[in-house]
């Protein structure tokens, strides 16, 4: 069903998914620049999957976004998506990003959890894009 705060989400999904595409490049370039000396080289590594990780599911919070605006169908599924990769990056990509500068083993617990909610994901964009039921 539309309503008017499904939109607005679906607004702000898009609008964030750009934004944090934004952040991935800035990050990248932060990384290729200005880190190279300041970072072993395998902390170097984490976080540059931490920036890749970031991009992929900034495009697809864009899908889910810019789908939930436009599809009268599946809704509900694009919602679930454009969540779960909104949470999943700040989990997963935010703990890559804390571990390369930390070094803390324990914060690399958390990036699994991010990665569960990547997959469900993409497998709700899926499920939003081939689903035929209102909502």
């Amino acid at each position: 069903m539309k309503t008017q705060s499904s939109d607005r989400f679906f607004r702000l999904c898009a609008a964030a998914g750009a934004a944090s595409a934004a952040v991935a490049v800035a990050l990248g370039a932060f990384g290729a620049h200005g880190l190279r000396h300041v970072i072993s080289p395998e902390m170097l590594t984490v976080f540059e999957t931490g920036v890749r990780y970031e991009m992929y599911h900034a495009i697809g919070m864009i899908a889910a976004g810019m789908a939930g605006n436009f599809s009268p169908t599946g809704r509900r599924w694009l919602l679930l998506a454009g969540s779960a990769f909104g949470l999943g990056t700040v989990l997963f990509s935010g703990s890559l990003y804390a571990l390369a500068f930390s070094g803390s083993g324990w914060i690399g617990a958390i990036t699994p959890i991010g990665g569960l909610l990547f997959l469900a994901g993409w497998v709700s964009l899926a499920a939003g894009f081939a689903s035929t039921e209102e909502g």
